[in-house]
């Protein structure tokens, strides 16, 4: 189906350019004749791009079947899974190509290659928590796998004795002193980036760069040098949160700098013209529309400080009793409790590794969704309490202003000042005139 412009009966082309004193008007270009092909959608596929899709599947499992069963000597399933993706891109592009030009076939491939990259990733999360939370199914129902810990345990010991208290406490404590430390200091160096800027500026931002390649055992090693051995000599909570922090800094620094580089300029110099300072202006506008994106950086950052175990591992120590002071004695936590499980060859204290890992994984989607429920909401998003509360506000400010009004048309405000008494009387109310003055006849 086609459509077709036609130009309006009325339109004078001449008269519409006279009225402009000879100077002609930006027109809408008659586009009479014209034809207006299909419009393609791009979030839902048609018949044919089904088939091809499934023709081309079905065709790459069919070909990596006879190379591996029948035709070849091809052994294994990851051979097999990457020659069937070959043959199913080729198949695919073949049946593209029928009815389509060369660049909607480079489109469709590349649609492909990205949906497909999407598949393998989100297929490798699901099977490594699946995985874990499976081998860990043995541990877990336990209640005193949560509530105990391995002072009185040994490796031979059932999985009803003991448990991973002492670790749950020293992730919780290590981790809340290293996102003390990290969040302002990250933070702050983002807004130094992006509102200040300049030649140190410039090297912060490389020095953080290079910061987010640094390997975890570098981190450790640091820590352990400057603040075990010159310090405090021995190892702690404490030293370990500092390594933590080490490796979360750059990842908070980094992303919060792009995310407020997104925030847009002319929001700052509104503000500037309304008078603000720059620093109120970071304050109650910039860090305000950022808020999601900041939030976004500090999960990252928590993401990655949480799973470490090579700097904990050299800063920490490994304990089986419960410590709840970070700056003094050894601090266990959940990723060194499952490195000091799984290399026990026991049964029971690999179940318990993996029923650790498991408390990990959920540990840090817990962390992640009251993460999201704090900062989540975009600029200018408001809670239903918050809504509730300026429909509140707007109903008094309402019901001010209309009784304000009513003594101001009966003449009660504003007060006149009396002569003697504590009281006022009432202002008469004005007048409108009845007739037009006589300089006005």
């Amino acid at each position: 189906m086609t459509t077709t412009y036609e130009p309006a009966a009325d339109f004078d082309e001449v008269e519409y350019e006279a009225e402009f004193d000879g100077v002609a008007p930006t027109t809408i270009p008659d586009r009479s004749g014209e034809e207006i092909g299909p419009r393609r959608t791009v979030r839902t596929s048609t018949l044919d791009e089904r088939f091809n899709v499934l023709g081309a599947l079905a065709g790459g499992l069919a070909i990596a079947t006879l190379l591996f069963g029948w035709i070849g000597p091809l052994t294994g399933v990851i051979g097999w899974i990457v020659v069937a993706f070959l043959a199913f891109i080729g198949l695919y592009m073949l049946l593209v190509s029928l009815r389509s030009d060369f660049q909607e076939v480079k489109d469709r491939v590349a649609t492909v290659l990205i949906v497909s990259a999407g598949v393998l990733l989100f297929g490798a999360l699901v099977f490594i928590v699946v995985y874990t939370l499976i081998r860990g199914a043995e541990a877990l129902p336990y209640p005193n796998f949560f509530t105990q810990t391995m002072e009185l345990t040994g490796p031979l010991d059932p999985l009803s004795s003991g448990g991973i208290l002492h670790a749950i406490v020293g992730t919780l404590i290590q981790i809340a002193i290293a996102l003390a430390i990290t969040i302002p200091l990250g933070i702050a160096t983002a807004v130094f980036l992006n509102e200040v800027g300049g030649r140190f500026a410039r090297f912060v931002r490389t020095i953080a760069d290079a910061m987010t390649a640094l390997p975890s055992i570098v981190a450790g090693l640091f820590v352990y040098a400057a603040i075990i051995q010159l310090v405090t000599h021995q190892r702690s909570g404490f030293a370990a949160a500092l390594a933590i922090t080490v490796m979360m800094l750059p990842i908070v620094i980094r992303a919060s700098d792009v995310v407020l580089r997104l925030v847009p300029a002319n929001l700052r110099e509104a503000s500037y013209a309304l008078g603000t300072s720059r620093w109120r202006t970071v304050w109650h506008v910039v860090l305000p529309t950022a808020r999601s994106g900041l939030v976004t950086a500090v999960i990252l950052g928590t993401a990655r400080g949480i799973g470490e175990t090579s700097p904990v591992l050299l800063t920490s120590g490994i304990t089986a009793v419960m410590n709840v002071n970070p700056f003094s004695g050894p601090m266990i936590s959940l990723p060194l409790q499952v490195f000091d499980f799984v290399r026990s060859p026991e049964p029971n204290m690999i179940a318990r590794g993996f029923g650790t890992a498991a408390v990990l994984i959920l540990l840090v989607l817990g962390l992640f969704i009251v993460a999201r429920l704090i900062g989540g909401r975009g600029p200018g998003q408001q809670s239903d309490r918050q809504r509730r509360a300026a429909k509140a506000e707007s109903m008094r400010d309402l019901q001010r202003i209309t009784v304000l009004g009513d003594r101001v048309a009966a003449g009660a405000y504003p007060p006149r000042p009396a002569a003697t008494g504590d009281y006022a009387e009432p202002a008469t109310p004005p007048t409108r005139p009845t007739s037009e003055p006589e300089d006005q006849k």
